[in-house]
Protein backbone atom coordinates (compact mmCIF):
# COMPACT_ATOMS: atom_id res chain seq x y z
CA UNK A 1 0.00 0.00 0.00
CA UNK A 2 1.35 3.38 -1.02
CA UNK A 3 -0.01 6.48 0.67
CA UNK A 4 1.38 10.02 0.46
CA UNK A 5 2.60 11.79 3.58
CA UNK A 6 -0.32 13.36 5.43
CA UNK A 7 -2.78 11.08 3.66
CA UNK A 8 -6.55 11.52 3.89
CA UNK A 9 -9.25 9.07 4.88
CA UNK A 10 -12.55 8.98 6.77
CA UNK A 11 -13.58 7.02 9.83
CA UNK A 12 -15.88 4.91 7.68
CA UNK A 13 -19.51 5.85 7.23
CA UNK A 14 -21.14 8.25 4.77
CA UNK A 15 -24.81 9.24 4.59
CA UNK A 16 -27.10 6.81 2.82
CA UNK A 17 -28.95 8.29 -0.17
CA UNK A 18 -32.58 9.10 0.58
CA UNK A 19 -33.65 6.64 -2.12
CA UNK A 20 -31.87 3.86 -0.19
CA UNK A 21 -32.75 4.40 3.47
CA UNK A 22 -34.25 6.50 6.23
CA UNK A 23 -32.20 7.11 9.35
CA UNK A 24 -33.54 7.10 12.90
CA UNK A 25 -31.43 7.36 16.08
CA UNK A 26 -28.30 5.55 14.98
CA UNK A 27 -30.00 2.95 12.78
CA UNK A 28 -31.27 3.15 9.24
CA UNK A 29 -34.36 1.58 7.71
CA UNK A 30 -33.87 0.46 4.14
CA UNK A 31 -36.61 1.33 1.66
CA UNK A 32 -36.23 -1.84 -0.41
CA UNK A 33 -35.96 -5.59 0.14
CA UNK A 34 -34.35 -8.62 -1.43
CA UNK A 35 -32.60 -8.31 -4.80
CA UNK A 36 -33.76 -4.71 -5.23
CA UNK A 37 -32.11 -3.75 -1.93
CA UNK A 38 -28.84 -5.47 -2.84
CA UNK A 39 -28.77 -3.66 -6.19
CA UNK A 40 -29.47 -0.32 -4.50
CA UNK A 41 -26.72 -0.93 -1.92
CA UNK A 42 -24.30 -1.78 -4.74
CA UNK A 43 -25.22 1.45 -6.50
CA UNK A 44 -24.87 3.53 -3.33
CA UNK A 45 -21.46 1.99 -2.64
CA UNK A 46 -20.24 2.79 -6.15
CA UNK A 47 -21.42 6.38 -5.77
CA UNK A 48 -19.64 6.90 -2.44
CA UNK A 49 -16.42 5.32 -3.74
CA UNK A 50 -16.42 7.52 -6.82
CA UNK A 51 -17.23 10.62 -4.75
CA UNK A 52 -14.22 9.93 -2.52
CA UNK A 53 -12.05 9.50 -5.61
CA UNK A 54 -13.40 12.74 -7.12
CA UNK A 55 -12.64 14.63 -3.92
CA UNK A 56 -9.12 13.19 -3.75
CA UNK A 57 -9.33 10.97 -0.66
CA UNK A 58 -6.28 8.69 -0.46
CA UNK A 59 -7.56 5.78 1.68
CA UNK A 60 -11.18 4.93 0.88
CA UNK A 61 -13.98 3.15 2.70
CA UNK A 62 -17.15 1.64 1.25
CA UNK A 63 -19.15 4.23 3.17
CA UNK A 64 -20.83 1.40 5.12
CA UNK A 65 -23.83 1.73 2.77
CA UNK A 66 -25.00 -1.82 3.52
CA UNK A 67 -25.05 -1.40 7.29
CA UNK A 68 -28.24 -0.52 9.12
CA UNK A 69 -26.09 -0.11 12.25
CA UNK A 70 -22.32 -0.44 12.54
CA UNK A 71 -22.34 -2.98 15.40
CA UNK A 72 -25.43 -5.06 14.67
CA UNK A 73 -24.46 -5.57 11.01
CA UNK A 74 -21.43 -7.54 12.18
CA UNK A 75 -23.22 -9.32 15.04
CA UNK A 76 -25.73 -10.70 12.51
CA UNK A 77 -22.91 -12.87 11.16
CA UNK A 78 -22.30 -14.48 14.57
CA UNK A 79 -24.02 -17.11 16.64
CA UNK A 80 -25.07 -16.24 20.18
CA UNK A 81 -26.91 -12.95 19.56
CA UNK A 82 -30.64 -12.27 19.33
CA UNK A 83 -30.96 -9.04 17.35
CA UNK A 84 -34.77 -9.14 17.22
CA UNK A 85 -35.94 -9.50 20.82
CA UNK A 86 -33.98 -6.68 22.43
CA UNK A 87 -33.83 -5.45 26.01
CA UNK A 88 -33.20 -1.97 27.45
CA UNK A 89 -29.71 -1.13 28.67
CA UNK A 90 -27.73 1.98 29.52
CA UNK A 91 -24.57 2.00 27.39
CA UNK A 92 -21.39 4.08 27.06
CA UNK A 93 -21.52 4.88 30.78
CA UNK A 94 -24.61 7.04 30.35
CA UNK A 95 -27.14 6.64 33.12
CA UNK A 96 -29.71 9.11 31.78
CA UNK A 97 -31.00 7.00 28.89
CA UNK A 98 -31.44 3.34 27.96
CA UNK A 99 -31.45 1.81 24.50
CA UNK A 100 -32.93 -1.43 23.24
CA UNK A 101 -29.93 -3.67 22.54
CA UNK A 102 -29.44 -7.23 21.25
CA UNK A 103 -29.33 -10.06 23.78
CA UNK A 104 -26.43 -12.47 24.23
CA UNK A 105 -28.22 -15.83 24.33
CA UNK A 106 -25.41 -18.37 23.99
CA UNK A 107 -21.77 -18.96 23.06
CA UNK A 108 -20.51 -16.42 20.53
CA UNK A 109 -19.04 -17.90 17.38
CA UNK A 110 -18.54 -16.58 13.85
CA UNK A 111 -21.08 -18.17 11.54
CA UNK A 112 -20.32 -16.37 8.27
CA UNK A 113 -18.41 -13.39 6.94
CA UNK A 114 -19.86 -9.98 7.77
CA UNK A 115 -18.07 -7.45 5.55
CA UNK A 116 -15.68 -9.48 3.41
CA UNK A 117 -17.96 -9.41 0.37
CA UNK A 118 -18.41 -5.67 0.94
CA UNK A 119 -14.63 -5.30 0.68
CA UNK A 120 -14.43 -7.42 -2.47
CA UNK A 121 -17.13 -5.32 -4.11
CA UNK A 122 -15.35 -2.09 -3.16
CA UNK A 123 -12.04 -3.38 -4.53
CA UNK A 124 -13.74 -4.06 -7.87
CA UNK A 125 -14.73 -0.43 -8.18
CA UNK A 126 -11.61 1.46 -7.09
CA UNK A 127 -7.88 1.08 -7.54
CA UNK A 128 -7.15 3.08 -4.39
CA UNK A 129 -6.42 1.49 -1.00
CA UNK A 130 -9.49 0.48 1.02
CA UNK A 131 -10.00 0.43 4.79
CA UNK A 132 -12.74 -1.65 6.43
CA UNK A 133 -14.06 -1.35 9.99
CA UNK A 134 -15.59 -3.69 12.57
CA UNK A 135 -16.79 -2.99 16.11
CA UNK A 136 -14.35 -3.98 18.84
CA UNK A 137 -14.94 -6.54 21.62
CA UNK A 138 -15.44 -4.02 24.43
CA UNK A 139 -17.96 -2.07 22.39
CA UNK A 140 -19.85 -5.25 21.51
CA UNK A 141 -20.00 -6.17 25.21
CA UNK A 142 -21.21 -2.69 26.13
CA UNK A 143 -23.81 -2.68 23.33
CA UNK A 144 -25.48 -5.99 24.17
CA UNK A 145 -27.46 -7.47 27.08
CA UNK A 146 -25.66 -10.54 28.43
CA UNK A 147 -27.94 -13.43 29.40
CA UNK A 148 -25.42 -16.21 28.79
CA UNK A 149 -21.90 -15.49 30.10
CA UNK A 150 -22.11 -13.52 33.33
CA UNK A 151 -18.48 -12.60 32.71
CA UNK A 152 -17.61 -9.60 30.53
CA UNK A 153 -14.03 -10.69 29.96
CA UNK A 154 -15.06 -14.17 28.75
CA UNK A 155 -17.67 -12.67 26.42
CA UNK A 156 -15.14 -10.14 25.07
CA UNK A 157 -12.60 -12.88 24.33
CA UNK A 158 -15.12 -14.96 22.39
CA UNK A 159 -16.17 -11.87 20.44
CA UNK A 160 -12.49 -11.16 19.77
CA UNK A 161 -11.92 -14.68 18.45
CA UNK A 162 -14.89 -14.30 16.08
CA UNK A 163 -13.66 -10.89 14.94
CA UNK A 164 -10.17 -12.27 14.39
CA UNK A 165 -11.58 -14.77 11.88
CA UNK A 166 -13.30 -11.90 10.07
CA UNK A 167 -10.16 -9.76 10.02
CA UNK A 168 -7.99 -12.61 8.74
CA UNK A 169 -10.45 -13.15 5.89
CA UNK A 170 -10.44 -9.42 5.14
CA UNK A 171 -6.65 -9.54 5.02
CA UNK A 172 -6.71 -12.50 2.63
CA UNK A 173 -9.21 -10.65 0.41
CA UNK A 174 -6.84 -7.71 -0.01
CA UNK A 175 -7.95 -5.22 2.63
CA UNK A 176 -5.29 -2.53 3.00
CA UNK A 177 -6.04 -1.38 6.56
CA UNK A 178 -8.49 -2.73 9.15
CA UNK A 179 -10.08 -0.48 11.74
CA UNK A 180 -11.54 -1.63 15.04
CA UNK A 181 -14.14 0.82 16.40
CA UNK A 182 -13.99 1.05 20.19
CA UNK A 183 -16.05 3.93 21.60
CA UNK A 184 -16.47 1.91 24.80
CA UNK A 185 -12.73 2.06 25.47
CA UNK A 186 -12.79 5.81 26.02
CA UNK A 187 -15.52 5.40 28.66
CA UNK A 188 -14.17 2.43 30.64
CA UNK A 189 -10.44 2.75 31.20
CA UNK A 190 -10.61 0.29 34.07
CA UNK A 191 -12.09 -2.35 31.75
CA UNK A 192 -9.44 -1.65 29.14
CA UNK A 193 -6.84 -2.49 31.78
CA UNK A 194 -8.76 -5.54 33.04
CA UNK A 195 -9.43 -7.25 29.69
CA UNK A 196 -9.73 -4.74 26.84
CA UNK A 197 -6.07 -4.77 25.81
CA UNK A 198 -6.03 -8.56 25.89
CA UNK A 199 -9.20 -8.75 23.78
CA UNK A 200 -7.84 -6.23 21.28
CA UNK A 201 -4.66 -8.26 20.86
CA UNK A 202 -6.74 -11.42 20.32
CA UNK A 203 -8.43 -9.67 17.40
CA UNK A 204 -5.01 -9.09 15.84
CA UNK A 205 -3.62 -12.63 15.92
CA UNK A 206 -2.06 -13.43 12.53
CA UNK A 207 -2.62 -9.99 11.03
CA UNK A 208 0.27 -8.39 9.14
CA UNK A 209 -1.59 -5.52 7.44
CA UNK A 210 -1.83 -2.16 9.27
CA UNK A 211 -4.40 -2.04 12.07
CA UNK A 212 -6.11 0.97 13.67
CA UNK A 213 -8.32 1.33 16.73
CA UNK A 214 -10.81 4.20 16.55
CA UNK A 215 -11.21 5.79 19.98
CA UNK A 216 -14.38 7.83 19.78
CA UNK A 217 -14.07 10.47 22.46
CA UNK A 218 -17.62 11.75 22.68
CA UNK A 219 -19.19 15.16 22.42
CA UNK A 220 -17.05 17.96 23.87
CA UNK A 221 -19.30 20.62 25.31
CA UNK A 222 -22.20 18.22 25.04
CA UNK A 223 -23.33 18.24 28.66
CA UNK A 224 -24.68 14.85 29.68
CA UNK A 225 -23.49 13.36 26.40
CA UNK A 226 -19.90 13.98 27.45
CA UNK A 227 -17.74 11.76 29.63
CA UNK A 228 -14.91 12.70 31.94
CA UNK A 229 -12.15 10.48 30.55
CA UNK A 230 -9.38 11.75 28.27
CA UNK A 231 -6.84 10.11 25.99
CA UNK A 232 -3.48 10.05 27.84
CA UNK A 233 -4.27 7.25 30.30
CA UNK A 234 -6.01 5.21 27.59
CA UNK A 235 -3.17 5.59 25.10
CA UNK A 236 -0.67 4.48 27.74
CA UNK A 237 -2.68 1.28 28.22
CA UNK A 238 -3.08 0.62 24.50
CA UNK A 239 0.59 1.19 23.72
CA UNK A 240 1.06 -2.13 25.53
CA UNK A 241 -0.99 -3.81 22.77
CA UNK A 242 0.02 -4.83 19.24
CA UNK A 243 -2.33 -2.33 17.59
CA UNK A 244 -0.68 -0.52 14.69
CA UNK A 245 -2.19 2.89 15.29
CA UNK A 246 -4.93 5.10 16.64
CA UNK A 247 -7.82 7.11 15.24
CA UNK A 248 -8.24 10.08 17.59
CA UNK A 249 -10.67 13.00 17.75
CA UNK A 250 -9.28 16.53 17.95
CA UNK A 251 -11.75 18.46 15.79
CA UNK A 252 -14.34 18.94 18.53
CA UNK A 253 -12.22 18.37 21.61
CA UNK A 254 -9.47 20.94 21.01
CA UNK A 255 -7.07 18.65 22.85
CA UNK A 256 -3.43 19.65 22.98
CA UNK A 257 -1.77 18.03 19.94
CA UNK A 258 1.26 17.29 22.11
CA UNK A 259 -0.50 14.18 23.41
CA UNK A 260 0.24 12.61 19.99
CA UNK A 261 3.70 11.96 21.43
CA UNK A 262 2.11 9.09 23.35
CA UNK A 263 1.56 7.30 20.00
CA UNK A 264 5.29 7.16 19.27
CA UNK A 265 6.10 5.03 16.22
CA UNK A 266 2.51 4.17 15.32
CA UNK A 267 0.06 5.38 12.72
CA UNK A 268 -2.28 8.20 13.70
CA UNK A 269 -5.56 9.05 12.03
CA UNK A 270 -5.94 12.61 13.26
CA UNK A 271 -9.54 13.75 13.56
CA UNK A 272 -9.48 17.41 12.57
CA UNK A 273 -12.93 18.08 11.09
CA UNK A 274 -16.19 18.23 13.06
CA UNK A 275 -18.47 15.46 11.67
CA UNK A 276 -21.63 17.09 13.02
CA UNK A 277 -24.33 19.24 11.45
CA UNK A 278 -22.26 22.43 11.39
CA UNK A 279 -20.87 24.38 8.41
CA UNK A 280 -17.54 23.22 6.99
CA UNK A 281 -14.64 24.90 8.76
CA UNK A 282 -12.28 27.16 6.82
CA UNK A 283 -9.43 25.22 5.25
CA UNK A 284 -6.94 27.49 7.05
CA UNK A 285 -8.27 26.42 10.45
CA UNK A 286 -7.96 22.73 9.62
CA UNK A 287 -4.45 23.30 8.25
CA UNK A 288 -3.41 25.03 11.47
CA UNK A 289 -4.91 22.26 13.59
CA UNK A 290 -3.08 19.56 11.66
CA UNK A 291 0.17 21.47 11.29
CA UNK A 292 0.55 21.53 15.06
CA UNK A 293 0.70 17.73 15.07
CA UNK A 294 3.70 17.69 12.73
CA UNK A 295 5.85 18.97 15.59
CA UNK A 296 5.37 15.57 17.21
CA UNK A 297 5.29 12.93 14.47
CA UNK A 298 6.53 11.86 11.05
CA UNK A 299 4.11 13.00 8.29
CA UNK A 300 4.48 9.57 6.68
CA UNK A 301 2.55 8.09 9.64
CA UNK A 302 -0.15 10.78 9.74
CA UNK A 303 -3.60 10.56 8.14
CA UNK A 304 -6.23 13.30 8.34
CA UNK A 305 -9.89 12.45 8.85
CA UNK A 306 -13.12 13.76 10.33
CA UNK A 307 -13.44 13.07 14.04
CA UNK A 308 -16.00 10.32 13.47
CA UNK A 309 -18.31 8.94 10.80
CA UNK A 310 -20.28 11.28 8.55
CA UNK A 311 -23.54 9.32 8.32
CA UNK A 312 -25.52 11.64 10.60
CA UNK A 313 -25.40 14.64 8.22
CA UNK A 314 -26.70 15.21 4.70
CA UNK A 315 -24.68 14.08 1.68
CA UNK A 316 -23.74 17.53 0.41
CA UNK A 317 -22.40 18.56 3.81
CA UNK A 318 -20.50 15.28 4.22
CA UNK A 319 -18.76 15.75 0.88
CA UNK A 320 -18.07 19.44 1.61
CA UNK A 321 -16.34 18.50 4.88
CA UNK A 322 -14.37 15.80 3.11
CA UNK A 323 -13.27 18.33 0.49
CA UNK A 324 -11.95 20.67 3.22
CA UNK A 325 -9.97 17.75 4.64
CA UNK A 326 -8.35 17.00 1.27
CA UNK A 327 -7.57 20.68 0.61
CA UNK A 328 -5.90 20.94 4.02
CA UNK A 329 -3.76 17.87 3.34
CA UNK A 330 -2.63 19.23 -0.02
CA UNK A 331 -1.62 22.54 1.56
CA UNK A 332 0.33 20.79 4.29
CA UNK A 333 2.15 18.53 1.81
CA UNK A 334 3.07 21.58 -0.27
CA UNK A 335 4.88 23.11 2.70
CA UNK A 336 6.71 20.02 3.97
Amino acid sequence: MQLPPIATTTVGSFPRPSWLADRERGEVTFRLEGAALREAQDDATIVVLHEQERLGVDLLTDGEQRRAQFIYHVLASMEGFDLVNRLPKAIRRRTDVERLVPRVTGPVRRRASAVVEDLRFAKLHTSRPVKMAVPGPMTVVDSTYDEAYGDEAALAMDVAAALNEELLELQAAGCDIVQIDEPAMTRYHEKVAAYGVRALDRCLDGLVIPTIVHLCYGYPGGGKRQHEYEYPELLALLMESRIGGFSLEFGRSNFDPALIQACDGRLVIFGCVDPGDSPPEPVERVVARARAVLDYMDPARLLLAPDCGLMTINRDLAYAKTKVLVQAAHELRRTL
